[in-house]
């Protein structure tokens, strides 16, 4: 199986270990990237967009990439921050005055940054198209009343977050989050990755390959905090391959790009704030995604999970890295982004297959060990 792009000699295994997970199925269509020193050292893509295999994975291929897409939804507020025209320990509401319906005045930022807020989910079922209607999202989840205190604990806000964090930018800027996100940040970057498609771009998406029937992660007791999360709001893989899907913003998990954009949008956090020609933050800013804000067992994943300014920190529990300051992220299905701030370094995978779990797989694991080993 061939793969194409660059790598760097040095990670020559990852190659190889892209290549044997496509002849074994485990794969069909897959990118990898990574960036060190705000360079890219490996951009390799491989494999088919379709199950049939009669399509190849090109270069400039897009990929719905679910939860990795919260990431830029951080770096969205973390601009901001950078900027002075966000405080992440200032309350919700003095940003979105309606927000402060039903006990949320006190709700801070930050735990809508760390899945903290209480509003994993909510308590009228939404369907899938209402997902693609913006302000009534919004205006929903300002009337919800949360559904554990916030700031005591983290519970995966799978959907709601992109809608949370995207309304007080909106409220900030004046533009939507895929807007800013687009203006402020990948373009800049040259970066190909939108929270909301042009259907100019439609051609180059590849359908997800869902595992089983593609539909809502198992919550368990159907009162439980899990369940209700994935039953509202929540919309199964086939809704991802709709025009519908494509053009709504929900920067939780709608975003589309490649392994190349999610590492090269990710490097300047690893790199004090700069990479690539583009000073995206300050390096004060850049290193407070480290600083834990909040621990212990997510109430809807049921692991233990440190929060530092949106992304998961790594620990002794979760070792994706050696090295202190690193943190992640990943979608559902499989894609993940790791910045590695000891090492300037960011790693993306990106694929069209779908395994089982909420937040990476077995994969990206093998490719961040052959990275690590290789250093």
């Amino acid at each position: 199986m061939e793969i194409a792009g660059i790598c760097d000699e040095k990670f020559s295994k990852v190659r190889n270990i892209l290549a044997s997970s496509i002849e074994s199925g485990d794969d069909v269509g897959v990118s990898f990237a990574v960036t060190i020193g705000g360079e890219m050292v490996v951009d390799l893509w491989g494999g088919h967009i379709d199950e049939s295999a009669s399509t190849p994975w090109q270069q400039d291929t897009l990929v719905n990439v679910y939860s990795t897409t919260k990431t830029m939804s951080f770096l969205c507020a973390l601009v901001l921050a950078d900027r002075g025209q966000l405080d992440f320990d200032r309350n919700v509401a003095d940003y979105w005055p309606e927000f402060a319906q039903n006990g949320k005045a006190e709700v801070k930022v930050w735990h809508l940054m760390n899945h903290a807020a209480g509003l994993s989910g909510m308590d009228e079922v939404m369907s899938a198209t209402e997902m693609y209607d913006w302000d009534k999202m919004v205006s929903m989840l300002a009337a919800q009343a949360p559904w554990w205190e916030p700031g005591s604990a983290s519970g995966y806000h799978a959907i709601t977050q992109g809608y949370l964090i995207g309304e007080v930018v909106r409220r900030i800027t004046g533009k939507s989050l895929g807007t800013f996100f687009q203006d402020e940040i990948a373009k800049p970057l040259n970066a190909d990755f939108f929270i909301g498609v042009p259907t100019s771009e439609f051609h180059r998406i590849s359908r997800l390959i869902p595992f089983g029937q593609g539909t809502a992660p198992d919550g368990g007791d159907a009162d439980s905090i899990p369940a209700r999360t994935f039953r509202s709001p929540f919309a199964g893989v086939q809704h991802s391959w709709t025009d519908a899907w494509r053009q709504a913003e929900i920067p939780a998990a709608n975003g589309h790009g490649n392994a190349r954009s999610v590492a090269k949008l990710q490097a300047p956090l690893a790199c004090k704030g700069s990479a690539f020609g583009v000073d995206l933050m300050s390096a004060e800013t850049a290193k407070a995604v480290m600083t834990p804000r909040i621990s212990g067992t997510d109430l809807v994943l049921g692991v233990p999970l440190s929060f530092g300014l949106g992304f998961g920190l790594v620990s002794e529990l979760v070792p994706l890295s050696p090295n202190k300051n690193a943190c992640f992220w990943g979608g559902w299905g499989g894609s993940n982004i790791l910045v590695d701030q000891d090492a300037e370094m960011s790693v993306a995978f990106v694929m069209n297959k779908m395994h089982d779990g909420v937040m990476g797989d077995p994969r990206s694991l093998n490719l961040l060990q052959a990275i690590y080993q290789a250093l």
